[in-house]
């Protein structure tokens, strides 16, 4: 059975879907843009401050999931532009590090909603 996953610790969805799902123990997240959730604009700033807030909320999700950024399994990145992948990747390693760190794909998306730099999903083990 599904389970809806909800914090006010992450953006409200701006469409009709959910934060994420839990199934078993698995969590499944929406993307998470860098939005700031008390004021549901971007945070300022270029890629790496909007890499950070997106993974900030990403975090945020996990927890209220019972999975962490350590329990990762997969995420799927989105970019605006390719060119931002270094520092991207600057932020991206600063979170889940570079040992055992998550399977991932990383792609240039031709538009992000609101027009984000970047936009981050991830699949997740509950501990």
């Amino acid at each position: 059975m599904k389970t809806v996953i909800h914090t006010e610790n992450a953006p409200a969805a701006i469409g009709p879907y959910s934060q994420a799902l839990a199934f078993d123990k698995l969590v499944f997240t929406s993307g998470q843009l860098p939005l700031d959730p008390a004021t549901m604009a971007f945070v300022e700033g270029g890629i790496k401050e909007q890499a950070y807030q997106s993974l900030k909320n990403l975090k945020a999700v996990l927890e209220q999931a019972g999975a962490g950024t350590d329990t990762v399994l997969k995420t799927t990145c989105f970019l605006a532009n390719m060119e931002d992948f270094v520092a991207f990747n600057e932020v991206y390693t600063e979170v889940f590090g570079t040992e055992a760190a998550p399977a991932r794909s990383c792609v240039q998306a031709a538009r992000l909603p609101k027009d984000a730099l970047v936009e981050v999903e991830a699949i997740a083990f509950i501990k």
